[in-house]
Parts: structure tokens; C-alpha cells; sequence
């Protein structure tokens, strides 16, 4: 069976949209099942997974509204191209079922797992029209540590299993070996394979309703249709572009160090404007580094770029091939974002959020409207993990971290959210981290004069205050303490966020940023408190009413209103 590539159809305005909709419409449809179905609070709660559809030829034609941007810019098509290149379309047949997680490939963390199936449409079937594609956490797969993941890890191979283009299920059939493999490299094999199961049941139904789709109108108007919507995605991007005066605009920023040593990791960036195209040029970026934190160049590089690319340009353009056919990427082999495929990656994505943050702030001339301060740019993450009491079971509990975003020309910045890398990922409910870990959440609040002072204030972090109710050791992961969220035109940077813990037995108090296995005991208390984004334009521009506003709601103390604003402010 061959990928079809038929003559291109006239599609009438009305089945166009209908296409464009239902597609998008499927991956939503998909992302929901998922959710409900799968086993891990990773997944059905902080939802770090994303669905979509790619081309027969591997192109991004739809993802899910809500799924973590640096998932489908490009891994799901990345996986598909490598499957293609491997097997070949005539080797895939309906019912087949396809795993990718390969460092070499993805350039991602290998519990970045791509799940793909061919889409075919037609009489018999006969006709490959495309690939339904889900990339979920899977949240462990071996490795030296809990969850796969530790700043310890220096090279891919300390990292766990890597599936390259591997076939879980052949023409229907599931393969028992290949399930036997990844059941025995996972310390969490009962939630882990339920994962699984709810990432198959989406691809399955994933592909059924494309399928139904493309049935209905036909396979040649169904493509013509994906291909007209692409074609007009790419010239309303180039539109947008024509309107951002030309020439190179660069700007830098740094991390705190790679999580082995304490050396800055230089984050440095030339965005170059020409007629209707955009080049994002990382040539001065950070070489490759010792930690964990680099990628590869499909994963890192042209993710960050098209990430970035898409929020401050292509706002309101779908995330598909087509709005990211203007974009260019120069980026030399070696560097941080274009690892070599053995360099460790367990922690990839860290740099992510500082590199969209100085593609937005290379851009602040240009775009003076549509900038926005620095946001709080790190993962402010933390993870408990050890035994169960009574069962002596592993656990590992994640808690993701929010914080403040920047503020605008209009208004005052967001929070608390995900970093930018993140998209839509939440929250996972305290009830629910009390019913299934070994420690109680005794406060959760906003985090007053977090935010950066300006015209407009940027959003605030939180903080959340754990008490430990049995033995077990903490991760965490905050950066950017040395490098905080700026303001721009004049607005003051966030602060930076932190972790104090409070020994119960000896009363000592430790602040720390960057931890793989920091030993807690009974009683003892953890103090999470993430950063805040910066502000946007003078502080002594902030109207009155707004800054009684947030003294009034306890955004901001009336210290910290004094030093920032001035106390004629106040009166």
C-alpha cells in the first residue's frame, strides 16, 4: 500500500471547514479519552501528553488544543518521518501500531514516548491518507533513577530504554515481546501499561474517525482539503511576518549551571527578520554540556524555535506544518539544543522555556506591543519519591510547578501557569496527592511581591508548604535564580523562585535549588515558593487604582509597594 499523493480537487468552502474543525476536533476528542482513561496522576491530571494527526509524508496536520506544545512541534512527526524512513509506507499496514522514544530521532528525554498508527481510508482500505500520533510521559522507563530521570545521568544510556520505531502491534496483532520488554524496564509496571492501554485506545479510535472523515468526503477531496488548509496557514503567517520591520535582532540570557557544575550555561540567540520569513539563528548557543539538560536538534533546536515562533507571530494560526513553513532554523551540530544522540537528556527540556523567553525579548524593538516581560522560565518542579509505609512499594510522587508570567502592554501578567514549553499541563489536585503520597499540603497561596513592579505588574507564583509523614527524599529543579525574569521598557524582574526546608527534628532551616535526593524525615517541612514574571514599562507609570487593587488583595505588601512605587503611590 502507497501513500497517496493525489491531483489536487477544488474543495468548496464549506467542507473545508468542516475538514479543518473536525480534525482538530478529533485530537480534542482523543486528548479527553485519554485523560479519562489513563492510570498515572502524570497523565489524567498534570496531562503531560499531546495528540496529533500527521501527513502521509509526515507532515504536522493537526494536535490537540490543549496538548504540551513541545510534543507536537515536532516529536509526533519526527517519529513518523523516522518510521517512514525505516519500514517504509509499503511495510505498514493497517492495524500496525509503532513506538519512538530514540534520543537520536526525537532529541527529547526518553519518556517522551510517540504511539503511531497509519490511517488508511477508502475502498478496503486501501489508500494511506496518514498517521494518528500520541506522545505520552511514560513515567518511568529504567534507567539509574526513580522515574528515569536525575541530574546525575551524563550520557542517553543511564536514561533507560530506547524504542526506535519498534512495532508494538503488526496488522492487528499485538507483539508480546515487545510488551514483555517495556513491562520489565519500568519500575511502575501497572501504571505505566495502563498509560499504555489508553495511548493505544486513542490511536485506535483516533484513526478510525480520520479515517471516517476522509471517508466521507472522499481521500482526494479529504487531502486536497489538509493541503489547501496548510497553504493558507503558511500565507497568513507570511502576512503577519510582512509586518515586522526586517533586520537581525538579538538578545541573551543564561542558566545557573547544567545541574553538575556550577558554570553558566550561556543561552544566546539572533532572530532575523526578511520579507516573509523568519530565521531563528542559535549559533552562539551553549555548546553541548556534561548535564542532562541538552537535546537534539528536532527535539531542542526547532521545537524552541517553532514554539516560540508560533506564540509571538503565528498567534492565531493552528499549529500545523503550514504556519511553520516560513520558519527557518540555523543551528550547527554540538550545541546545547542540537546534542550529539548519546548526550544525556533526562532533563531536556529545562533550557526550553529561557530560549522562548529570549526569542520573545530579541523582539521587544519590533514588537513593542506584543512583548511581554520575562516569565518565570523555570520547571519550579518538585518530586517526592521512596517507599510506601507498611508495603515498602516505590513510590514517586511529582508536583508540578507554576509561577507568573510577563506583563504586556495592556495588562498585568498572568499566574500562576505552566512555563511556555508547557502549554496547558495542571495542576495535580491536593486531595489527590494526600490520598496517594506520604505527606500533607498544609498551604497553598499566592506568592505577595513576586511579580515584577511596572506600568503593569508582572503575575505572581506560588507557595505551597508540605509536611512530610514518612522517610523519603525530594527532587527539585529551579533555575534561572541568578539570571530572573526581566521587565521590559523599563519594568522590574520577578523574583526568582526557591525551596527552604525545615528540619523537624533539629529545627535547621536549608534554601536550596537543584536536588536529585535530598533526605526528608517525618515531620519535616518543604516550602515551595516559584517565581514571578516580570513587568512591563516604569513603575511610577502604574495607575493608582491598580496598585491599591493589589495592595487591597494581597498581591503586593505595603513594603514592597513603598520600594517598588514610591509612597506618593499610596496616598
Amino acid at each position: 500500500m502507497n501513500a497517496v499523493q493525489p491531483d489536487r480537487v477544488e474543495v468548496d468552502p464549506v467542507t473545508l471547514e468542516v475538514v479543518r474543525h473536525g480534525l482538530i476536533s478529533i485530537t480534542n476528542q482523543i486528548d479527553a479519552n485519554i485523560t479519562r482513561t489513563a492510570f498515572s496522576p502524570y497523565i489524567y491530571e498534570y496531562k503531560d501528553f499531546a495528540v496529533g494527526i500527521v501527513g502521509a509524508d509526515g507532515q504536522l496536520i493537526a494536535q490537540c488544543t490543549g496538548g504540551i506544545p513541545v510534543f507536537v512541534a515536532d516529536s509526533v512527526g519526527q517519529a513518523v518521518r523516522d518510521g517512514l524512513a525505516i519500514h517504509g509506507a509499503e511495510k505498514l499496514h493497517y492495524g500496525d501500531v509503532l513506538l519512538c522514544n530514540h534520543a537520536g530521532v526525537q532529541g527529547q528525554h526518553l519518556n517522551n514516548t510517540v504511539m503511531y498508527t497509519p490511517i488508511y481510508a477508502g475502498e478496503n482500505r486501501s489508500k494511506l491518507i496518514g498517521f494518528f500520533a500520541i506522545n505520552v510521559h511514560w513515567i518511568d522507563i529504567g534507567g539509574a533513577a526513580v522515574g528515569s530521570i536525575s541530574f546525575s545521568s551524563t550520557d542517553i544510556f543511564m536514561e533507560g530504554l530506547q524504542l526506535r520505531s519498534v512495532k508494538l502491534w503488526s496488522k492487528g496483532e499485538r507483539v508480546d515481546d515487545m510488551y514483555s520488554v517495556i513491562e520489565n524496564n519500568t519500575r511502575f509496571p501497572h501504571e505505566l501499561m495502563g498509560d499504555i492501554a489508553a495511548q493505544l485506545a486513542g490511536c485506535f479510535l483516533g484513526r478510525d474517525l480520520t479515517a471516517a472523515l476522509a471517508d466521507k468526503y472522499g481521500s482526494a477531496t479529504f487531502m486536497s482539503a489538509v493541503e489547501k488548509i496548510l497553504d493558507q496557514c503558511e500565507a497568513a503567517t507570511r502576512e503577519k511576518i510582512r509586518a515586522i520591520p526586517d533586520g537581525t535582532y538579538k538578545a541573551e540570557a543564561f542558566l545557573d549551571n547544567d545541574g553538575l557544575s556550577d558554570v553558566r550555561v550561556p543561552i544566546k540567540l539572533a532572530v532575523i527578520v526578511s520579507g516573509d520569513e523568519v530565521t531563528v539563528d542559535f549559533s552562539d548557543m551553549s555548546e553541548q554540556v556534561d548535564g542532562c539538560i541538552n537535546s537534539g536538534y528536532f527535539g531542542g533546536g526547532r521545537t524552541t524555535a517553532r514554539v516560540a515562533f508560533k506564540y509571538l507571530i503565528a498567534t492565531d494560526e493552528p499549529a500545523n506544518d503550514g504556519t511553520f513553513r516560513p520558519l527557518k532554523v540555523i543551528l550547527p551540530e554540538g550545541k546545547l539544543l542540537s546534542a550529539s544522540s548519546t548526550a544525556a537528556m533526562g532533563l531536556y527540556s529545562i533550557p526550553f522555556p529561557t530560549v522562548i523567553d529570549t526569542f520573545i525579548k530579541a523582539l521587544e524593538k519590533a514588537l513593542p506591543e506584543s512583548v511581554t516581560g520575562g516569565h518565570f522560565g523555570t520547571f519550579s518542579s518538585i518530586r517526592f519519591w521512596g517507599k510506601r509505609p507498611g508495603s515498602g512499594a516505590p513510590f514517586n510522587g511529582n508536583d508540578s510547578g507554576h509561577g507568573g508570567w510577563g506583563a504586556c502592554a495592556t495588562h498585568d501578567g498572568a499566574g500562576p501557569f505552566r512555563t511556555m514549553a508547557h502549554g496547558d499541563t495542571r495542576m495535580i489536585p491536593i486531595e489527590l496527592q494526600e490520598s496517594i503520597y506520604p505527606y500533607r499540603i498544609e498551604e497553598f497561596s499566592l506568592r505577595e511581591d513576586s511579580g515584577g513592579a511596572g506600568r503593569f505588574r508582572g503575575g505572581l507564583g506560588f507557595r505551597k508548604r508540605y509536611r512530610i509523614l514518612s522517610p523519603c527524599k525530594l527532587w527539585a529543579n529551579f533555575d534561572r535564580v541568578q539570571c530572573p525574569p526581566w521587565g521590559v521598557f523599563g519594568g522590574s524582574p520577578g523574583k526568582p523562585g526557591k525551596v527552604t526546608i525545615v528540619k523537624n527534628v533539629t529545627g535547621k532551616t536549608d534554601v536550596l535549588y537543584k536536588t536529585d535526593d535530598y533526605p526528608l524525615d517525618n515531620g519535616d517541612i518543604v516550602i515551595v515558593e516559584s517565581g514571578g514574571g516580570g513587568g512591563y514599562g516604569p513603575p511610577d507609570e502604574r495607575p493608582p487604582e491598580l496598585l491599591k487593587r493589589d495592595l487591597l488583595r494581597g498581591y503586593i505588601t505595603r513594603e514592597a509597594a513603598e520600594a517598588d512605587y514610591g509612597s506618593r503611590m499610596l496616598a
